[in-house]
């Protein structure tokens, strides 16, 4: 029988980089119950990213950092919406390039990732933050 759950988390942030949260979306899908299906997630913000990526190495995420550190530099001058300072529009931009939806399958009980992947977070603001991200279940 096809059923459907809704959860969102909270995470905290302390500024730009990358939050793995694969722990607490696991934990969601195995006290559902729900042995195949799909797991949705969304981040509800414009400043923020969701993203799969390397969990082993963490020079894999400070490379990202430095890649798109070069790719959107903060104080552009390109940039006209500075409103929230020289990070704002850079963040947006961050975004636009990335994701804020994921989905993932689950079988057998279990998020069906690869070996060394981990869901992760991507904070695109300097300063801290508070991010809702919204996971929606689908399957039996």
């Amino acid at each position: 029988m096809l059923k459907q759950e809704l959860h969102e988390l909270s995470l905290s942030t302390q500024g730009r980089g990358l939050y793995e949260f694969t722990d607490e979306v696991s934990a969601f899908v195995t006290r559902s119950k729900l042995t195949s299906g799909l797991a949705t997630l969304h981040v509800q913000h414009t400043s923020a990213s969701l993203l799969i990526q390397e969990n082993a190495d963490p020079e894999v995420r400070r490379d990202l950092e430095r890649f798109f550190k070069r790719l959107v530099p903060d104080g552009d001058k390109i940039f006209q919406h500075t409103a929230e300072g020289d990070d704002d529009m850079p963040a947006h931009v961050r975004t636009a390039l990335t994701a804020v939806n994921l989905s993932i399958p689950i079988v057998r009980g279990q998020l069906a990732l690869g070996t060394w992947q981990g869901i992760y977070l991507w904070e695109h603001r300097t300063h801290p933050h508070r991010r809702r991200v919204l996971i929606h279940l689908l399957g039996e």
